[in-house]
């Protein structure tokens, strides 16, 4: 029986792993779009002294078959990383704090891209969650080749240049899979928000946002004045949104520089 588009899957997320296996480890939780293959350069970069996981996220890559909104997509998450640092870019950041917050016993440290807590006017929310379901019945009509090109087009990716190996793994995303993961883990989903939530993350936070992201800059601050003295923000030099991309040798950087800290006295 074919399984209907939305209803929920349960399995193990696809992972790829590289470096040390007693090295600190590391979790990488890609965007919307985006599969394991994004994370290239910069898993490439901390494998020389971390064991670094890569999932692909719910709808995505080699978890293109399993349909899982934010908390059940979270689990998930903690299920293939185990005990580590997670690190999340935009959707791999919503799963990644949702992670820190249900199971902080998991996450030994969390690193947020361009992430946020939720749409907080309940209007705005509402008109997110119409758009992003027209969205995704648009991917379901017009295949994902069509919608990649207006998804990267958009302002928010100015000055993104894609890899060829990145760009064949999204178009190799299927339909269905993005269409479920707009309508299940989109940021309209978050219902009600989660900034009432902030103030009790306990683990070591880092907030990152690209410099020239207005928007995820100003969402960024905001989240470590919620979270509280156990969260810090920085920005990624040169880069827009998708940071480690645009500067992934910055972006790594800063990763393990965080990583380091955590071991470092109190």
């Amino acid at each position: 029986m074919t399984q209907p588009p939305d209803r929920p899957t349960t399995a193990a997320l696809h992972t790829v792993h590289a470096g040390p296996e007693t090295a600190p480890a590391v979790v990488l939780v890609h965007g919307f779009t985006q599969t394991h293959v994004s994370w290239a350069p910069v898993k490439t970069d901390l494998a020389g002294d971390h064991r670094v996981t890569v999932v692909d996220a719910p709808g995505h890559g080699g978890s293109n078959e399993i349909r899982a909104d934010l908390i059940e997509g979270a689990q998930l998450l903690g299920a293939a990383g185990g005990r580590a640092i997670y690190v999340g870019y935009s959707m791999g950041g919503r799963l990644a704090l949702r992670l820190a917050l249900d199971r902080p016993d998991l996450v030994g440290g969390l690193v947020l891209l361009g992430a946020t807590a939720g749409i907080a006017d309940p209007t705005e929310r509402a008109s997110r969650r119409a758009s992003d379901a027209a969205l995704a019945a648009k991917i379901e009509r017009d295949g994902v080749e069509p919608f990649l090109h207006t998804w990267l087009a958009q302002p928010l990716f100015a000055g993104l240049a894609v890899t060829s190996a990145d760009l064949a793994a999204r178009r190799a995303n299927s339909a269905a899979g993005l269409a479920s993961s707009l309508r299940m883990a989109g940021t309209a989903t978050m219902d009600p928000p989660w900034w009432t939530e902030l103030p009790g993350l306990v683990v070591p936070t880092l907030i990152l946002a690209g410099e020239h992201d207005e928007k995820f800059t100003e969402v960024g601050r905001r989240l470590v004045q919620r979270i509280g003295d156990n969260s810090q923000f920085d920005t990624i030099a040169g880069a827009g949104h998708a940071g480690h991309l645009q500067n992934p040798i910055a972006f790594a950087a800063e990763v393990r520089d965080f990583v380091a800290s955590l071991s470092r006295p109190r």
